[in-house]
């Protein structure tokens, strides 16, 4: 439904109300305490860490740094850092990390947020942005011990005894998730064993159904159990091998990484749907459950009036015996005006896997219904407007992608930082979709207006096109056009994602005399190289499309970086710059000399962090060909090939390289003398961790 009725003024008020509403509450408001971590470990799937608690009095972060903290590597130790926390005291804080972890020592950090942005720059601004609380001159931070390993988590639920749904899995490397039934407590560690997943890669994965090979004949606790893939075959051996393969993940304890649940055999299915706004395409029913399998559908208000196959608005897929959650369902039928739908459980009564309801009079793949005769159905009201989903996700900082989109009368998907939480509701934009017509889009690509160089907490946000010109005008008209849709109780449809960066890379185009390239900036959280690639790498030829590399880049942000190459271009050409890691922390640049095995890219939605630029190789004459004749009016021995007099090109600029100048700023590639990014603040830094960690060794 068109918010028409927005005014500027009013748009700023309720986007600014929402967010913050969304951010939940603070468990203490008490500002004045000075700021404080308690941090106890423990157990890691490799992908978050709890923090215990964090008392931040002006709002601010908790970040995790690894051990080589200890040893003064201030920007490359950061594993993974909060969301903005406010002001207050927050307790078991989760951490994503976006570097993967060792089992080891780890330091909670308390980070103020100095530049009010909401966002923790820390690294991409060398230290500048961002730096620790401090009491009493020691940096506020606590150590503990984290086992890199696995965590599950599985709640009690129905089962019809085939299959169940384990509700976590964390993985530090990789496995499965197995279930054992209560046997498991008597010592019957393989007969108790009555299915396993998929294999799991390494990470975080939701509502894993795991089928049953010894299905249940009766109730029993189920224990859900994370399994090793020990040999690397993506294939569950442990009961063939007898345990000496793809044994079960253990704690810091050497306990086996396991959660508890009872399974309830049920034959009485049943399903929860809520309010919800949508554009009247698509609506998610938050679970149904189907002990035969069967299909879920969407029944307008008309069923009311015993219209019961013209109130058919559309059905799922088909869906295997057991629970599901969180289930899209398109609407064959969309909706155009607000209404209440029935969310209607159906049986495939004959097992054809295609729902044969209406076009079988009723015959067919009719509802389930309760031992009283009940149907079995939930109802919510659906309000028409625009609906959102945006999942968590790596990316190179220059887009992100939003997984599901509908609008009911068009319009777009902007994407808002959470500056947008302390009031930035223009600032906030970091980029917009281009015009979307009324229906569902998946997989919306929003090219971000200016990259983002560290971990971002983003707001995917539908709006309207309320002129009508397939433009988004919302930043410029203040929020007069283009206003966000709400739903049904006049809050803003948003969802928010974590979109993590490692590294990027930004080029431009460029004039060259084939011997270098410039790159303008590159961050790497965790240090290495920027490798200039030529065109054939397109072609598959990534080793020999390799023509220069950068010297080691310490971690965080660089600019200006001239990379000599070792193979000059002969013509124009599209480059590629490649951020790469330096994996075996040697600070040189292995990859071609270990043909990939060494010293690999960065990588950002399954693909290498790079950035293209078109260089135009200048002929011998300093020009770019189009003035062959030489006629330019200057000598060629005058001048070098950058434009500087030939006597001046042995640096003698009053600067050697490396050096700051006068004002005491960095110099234009983010470096110091010691080479190392805004060295003066993290030597400071440096100096309190010492202090600090000595303290907490005696």
């Amino acid at each position: 439904m068109r918010n028409s009725a927005f005014t500027s003024a009013m748009v700023v008020v309720l986007v600014v109300s929402a967010v913050a509403g969304a951010a939940g509450a603070v468990t203490a408001q008490n500002t004045d305490q000075a700021a404080s971590v308690s941090f106890s470990g423990g157990t890691s799937g490799g992908s978050t860490v709890v923090v215990d608690e964090v008392h931040v009095p002006d709002g601010g972060f908790v970040t995790i740094h690894d051990a080589s903290l200890a040893n003064g590597d201030v920007l490359g130790s950061v594993v993974g850092t909060s969301a903005y926390l406010e002001a207050g005291t927050h307790e078991n804080v989760t951490v994503e990390l976006t570097d993967e972890i060792d089992t080891g020592t780890f330091h909670a950090m308390a980070h103020r947020d100095t530049d009010g942005d909401r966002a923790y720059t820390f690294v991409s601004s060398n230290g500048e942005a961002d730096g620790p609380y401090t009491v009493d001159g020691e940096i506020v931070m606590e150590n503990a011990a984290v086992t890199a390993s696995a965590t599950v988590e599985a709640t009690d639920q129905p089962t019809e005894g085939s299959s169940v749904v384990v509700d976590r899995v964390e993985l530090s490397e990789g496995g499965f998730v197995t279930i054992h039934d209560s046997s498991l407590a008597d010592g019957a560690v393989l007969e108790s064993i009555r299915g396993t997943s998929d294999y799991l890669e390494a990470g975080v994965h939701e509502d894993v159904r795991v089928r049953l090979d010894d299905e249940l004949e009766n109730d029993d606790s189920l224990f859900a159990m994370a399994h090793r893939d020990t040999d690397d075959d993506e294939t569950y051996d442990f009961p063939a091998t007898e345990g000496e393969e793809d044994g079960p993940y253990v704690d810091g304890g050497d306990e086996i990484v396991m959660d508890g649940s009872d399974a309830e055999l049920d034959d009485e299915a049943r399903a929860a749907f809520s309010a919800q706004a949508s554009g009247g395409n698509t609506v998610v029913v938050d679970e149904v459950y189907l002990p035969d399998g069967g299909f879920v559908t969407m029944h307008d208000s008309s069923i009311g009036d015993g219209a019961v196959f013209e109130s058919i608005r559309g059905t799922s897929d088909y869906l295997e015996p057991g629970i599901h959650r969180n289930v899209v369902v398109e609407l064959d039928d969309p909706l155009s005006d607000d209404d209440s739908l029935f969310a209607m459980a159906h049986r495939d009564t004959n097992a054809n896997g295609t729902y044969d309801f209406p076009a079988t009079g009723g015959e067919e793949d009719g509802p389930y219904t309760t031992d009283s005769g009940d149907i079995v159905m939930d109802d919510g009201a659906v309000t028409v407007s625009a609906s959102v989903a945006f999942d968590g996700q790596s990316t190179d900082g220059t887009t992100v992608t939003v997984d599901r989109v509908d609008v009911s009368e068009g319009g777009f998907v902007t994407i808002h930082d959470a500056s947008l939480a302390g009031g930035a509701v223009f600032d906030s934009v970091r980029g917009t979709s281009d015009y979307l017509e009324p229906g569902v889009h998946e997989d919306v690509l929003v090219e971000l207006d200016e990259p983002i160089r560290d971990t971002h907490q983003l707001l995917a946000m539908p709006h309207t096109d309320l002129d009508d010109d397939m433009t988004y005008d919302f930043v410029e008209t203040e929020g007069t056009d283009d206003g966000p849709y709400v739903d049904g109780d006049g809050e803003i449809v948003m969802t928010g994602a974590t979109a993590r960066v490692t590294a990027s890379v930004e080029t431009a185009d460029q004039e060259t005399d084939g011997e270098t390239v410039v790159v303008e900036d590159v961050t790497l959280h965790d240090g290495g190289f920027v490798t200039v690639h030529d065109s054939s790498l397109a072609d598959g030829a990534v080793l020999e499309s390799i023509r220069g590399t950068s010297d080691y880049l310490e971690p965080g942000t660089h600019a200006e970086v001239e990379i000599a190459l070792d193979d000059p271009l002969t013509e124009d050409d599209t480059v590629l710059a490649m951020a790469h890691r330096d994996t075996n922390g040697n600070e040189t640049y292995d990859f071609p000399a270990t043909e990939g095995g060494e010293d690999v890219p960065y990588v950002a939605a399954g693909s290498p962090v790079m950035s293209p630029a078109e260089l135009t190789v200048a002929s011998d004459d300093g020009t770019d060909g189009s003035d062959v004749d030489g006629d330019d009016g200057m000598e060629d021995e005058a001048m070098s090939d950058d434009g500087m007099e030939d006597e001046n090109t042995d640096g003698d600029d009053g600067m050697d390289v490396g050096e700051m100048n006068d004002d005491g700023e960095m110099n234009d590639d983010g470096t110091t003398d010691d080479d190392t990014p805004g060295f003066g603040v993290v030597l400071a830094i440096v100096a309190l961790l010492a202090a600090a960690l000595v303290a907490r060794r005696q």
